[in-house]
């Protein structure tokens, strides 16, 4: 019995501090491991966030581009036909949206749909409107029905109000 009580003296003293630097390293590796992450998502969130909101103003700039006031101050031209007119804002429109499609890597779900469905808004306002007019008339008419149209402002402006919300999400 003696010869047991000394060795439970010896052991039970070295299991307790096994067992009490077993559990202090578990919770210093673990918390060793958030750190890692934290640095790492703080480095992440250093390099993508400037990518982030440049995406964001380069929607925003391709929004007021297609507008249909930036658009008729950018493509009129004295002399064009209704027809050439609606290609040549057609083109200018599908350039700037092919010229932005990479933008959507960086911002939300929505924030791409909201700006894509105002460039499909503007491009279906353009067919409808070029489609109610003689195909030879004076370009200045259909200038003039897409400023007095109200369907295309409003997508573009629901659509940059939105990116310009999300991206003050970000700070």
């Amino acid at each position: 019995m003696d010869d047991l009580w000394s060795i439970v003296s010896y052991v039970l003293p070295s299991v307790v501090v096994f067992v009490t630097a077993y559990f202090l390293l578990k919770e210093f590796f673990r918390n060793e491991q958030s750190r890692r992450h934290m640095n790492l998502m703080a480095e992440r969130m250093r390099i993508s966030l400037p990518l982030r909101l440049q995406a964001y103003e380069r929607l925003v700039i391709f929004l007021e581009r297609i507008s249909p006031n930036s658009l008729i101050a950018r493509v009129h031209r004295q002399g064009l036909t209704v027809r050439e007119f609606q290609l040549q804002l057609l083109k200018v429109v599908r350039d700037e949206y092919s010229h932005n499609l990479s933008q959507q890597v960086y911002v939300s779900a929505k924030a791409w749909e909201l700006t894509a469905g105002a460039c499909e808004e503007i491009i279906a306002q353009v067919n409808a409107l070029a489609a109610s007019l003689d195909d030879k008339a004076d370009s200045g008419m259909l200038s003039r029905k897409l400023l007095e149209a109200e369907l295309a402002k409003s997508a573009t402006r629901e659509a940059i109000d939105f990116l310009k919300s999300e991206a003050r999400k970000s700070f």
